[in-house]
């Protein structure tokens, strides 16, 4: 029984799926700047997740472009980045669908952070 009180609660969690705006909506979970353009730095995203999601879409937004994770098991949004061009660099937002649930897949993570330099 106790299985059940903690699994229930997680699987609604994520079985719940949610809008790009709706992400968007939440907190970053990172805030960074880049020396890369935006072009490079989401390149860098789909080459570092090619393994462990499916094709991110990436599409042009405001003075960049938008990157859009989908969920390890589906095509519904995990997580969104937003690349703004600026002065020598980039400017990166990271929402994160489940951004409250400690126990959340970390690759956007790592490759979010893999990406910033070199």
């Amino acid at each position: 029984m106790k299985w059940g009180v903690l699994v229930l609660p997680l699987a609604l969690v994520v079985s719940g799926c949610a809008s790009v705006t709706e992400i968007n909506e939440t907190l970053p979970t990172m805030n960074v700047i880049s020396g890369k353009k935006p072009h490079e730095y989401a390149q860098c995203l789909v080459e570092q997740l090619a393994d462990s999601r499916g094709a991110l879409q990436v599409e042009p937004h405001k003075d960049g472009v938008r990157v859009i994770v989908p969920a390890k098991f589906s095509s519904d949004p995990a997580a969104v980045f937003d690349i703004e061009e600026r002065s020598g660099g980039s400017s990166i937002k990271l929402h994160e669908r489940m951004s409250n649930v400690p126990v959340r897949p970390k690759d956007v993570q790592k490759a979010a952070n893999a990406c910033i330099s070199g």
